[in-house]
């Protein structure tokens, strides 16, 4: 029997079609590896969304040649897909595949490990793409899975590579998607995260929205709880919000992309919101989910980017007051406008930047932690990391750790209403509501 090893790099949907690929492998008879050593196949899937995201990949593959000579080396995902030339270049790898046609990938390993030969496998993509019919049922954790519902984007953000790595938007179809939803909860996972590459444009080629993704969660017997992955902003309607608050099993946790906080640079960004609307919308969701926490993703040095613009970014990200932050670098991808533009922003200066608007992050998220203590939630625990603690999380996405005092007993899959009694860097501590033990 042969074993094939992954690894994986970037977001949510790049990990959910590893475990996609691994349901395809495991179907073919191979056996799915917990390390690299004594792998026939190592299959590495890429992210491309940042020249730092293109390295760790390529070292990844040059690191995985020099430790395993005779394996099958399969390089795929966005980074071959949206730098087809580079990535044929490669001599490290066998097998150079795309984000199109996942479902070959066993096909081509098993014709590499047999005849030896190497593959290259990009496709481009073009209007009339539907979404590839892949589907995961089986997931590591057994206690969330992120379910991809969406694929591409047809924004064109004026920095971002997305849609030519991943083509234009497409969605699964309804009766895939409650079909997928039922499996999973039949293997026990409670919590469901709908995911996509532009999540917010789901159903729109077939008249349906992202609430009808959630109703069908929501109508399956053994889920407890759904998720949404990151939005784009301008996307929630008042129907959609509306409607997710009549789901009972709904988290008011809300991932909104915002990428700057100034009006001059979300324009240059090509977002399709302004500062002032993004605000209100989270005032609005504000008074629909009284618990409800915001997420973001926050660039800095952006083209342009002046120390006045930085400044008007970082005080719009204080005033929202995110639970989490993700702030990261601008970063220069070919192909792209942003690319092309004068007054590329010096590293030095983006790295004081990050430094500045990091600190601001991590002020309000302490400050969210600080207002979590003295309420009680009901918390989905997760696998066993320790011997000091149980872990899980709120449906404010909020970490809550209380003490194990029994290293055999685990709360794994079990939802119970913890009180919150004190904060740390990343999390909340808190008592079980009861007795556990």
């Amino acid at each position: 029997m042969y074993k094939v090893y992954f690894i994986t790099f970037g977001c949510k949907v790049n990990h959910y079609e590893t475990e996609c690929m691994k349901e395809l492998f495991r179907g073919a008879g191979f056996d799915i590896a917990d390390a690299p050593e004594g792998a026939d196949a190592v299959v590495i899937n890429s992210c491309t969304v940042t020249s730092s995201g293109d390295s760790r990949a390529l070292s990844a593959l040059r690191r995985t040649r020099a430790a395993l000579p005779d394996a099958v080396i399969a390089l795929t995902g966005c980074y071959p897909q949206a730098n087809r030339e580079e990535a044929e270049q490669l001599p490290e790898a066998d097998i150079i595949a795309g984000t199109k046609y996942r479902s070959r990938i066993v096909s081509m390993v098993q014709s590499c490990l047999e005849e030896r030969r190497r593959i290259v496998e990009l496709s481009d993509y073009s209007s009339g793409d539907i979404f590839e019919p892949l589907k995961c049922t089986r997931f590591d954790s057994n206690t969330r899975a992120f379910v991809k519902i969406q694929d591409g984007c047809n924004q064109f953000c004026s920095y971002c590579m997305i849609p030519f790595a991943r083509g234009r938007c497409r969605s699964k179809p309804i009766d895939v998607l409650r079909s997928e939803v039922r499996a999973i909860a039949e293997g026990g996972v409670k919590e469901i995260v709908l995911s996509g590459i532009n999540l917010a444009f789901f159903g729109r080629e077939f008249g349906a929205d992202l609430a009808d993704a959630a109703e069908i969660c929501a109508a399956t017997e053994g889920i407890e709880r759904i998720r949404l992955s990151s939005l784009e902003p301008e996307m929630m309607s008042e129907e959609l919000l509306t409607r997710l608050r009549a789901l009972p099993q709904f988290c008011p946790q809300f991932h909104l992309s915002l990428q700057s906080g100034c009006e001059r640079t979300l324009k240059a960004m090509n977002r399709r919101y302004t500062a002032a609307e993004y605000l209100a919308l989270t005032e609005r969701i504000r008074s629909i989910f009284a618990d409800c926490s915001f997420a973001t993703d926050v660039m800095v040095g952006f083209p342009q980017e002046t120390d006045e613009d930085h400044a008007e970014s970082v005080d719009f990200v204080r005033r929202i007051g995110f639970a989490k932050v993700h702030v990261f670098r601008y970063s220069r991808r070919k192909g792209t406008k942003a690319d092309r533009m004068s007054g590329q922003v010096p590293e030095s200066v983006k790295t004081l930047r990050w430094q500045e608007m990091t600190a601001a992050a991590e002020e309000k998220r302490e400050e969210y932690l600080r207002a979590q203590v003295g309420k009680t939630v009901p918390v989905l625990f997760e696998r066993e990391k320790s011997t000091e603690f149980h872990r899980g999380y709120a449906p404010d996405y909020t970490l809550v750790k209380i003490s194990r005092k029994n290293p055999e007993k685990s709360l794994r899959n079990q939802i119970i209403s913890v009180i919150i009694e004190e904060y740390g860097h990343d999390c909340c501590f808190g008592s079980a509501v009861g007795d556990l033990y």
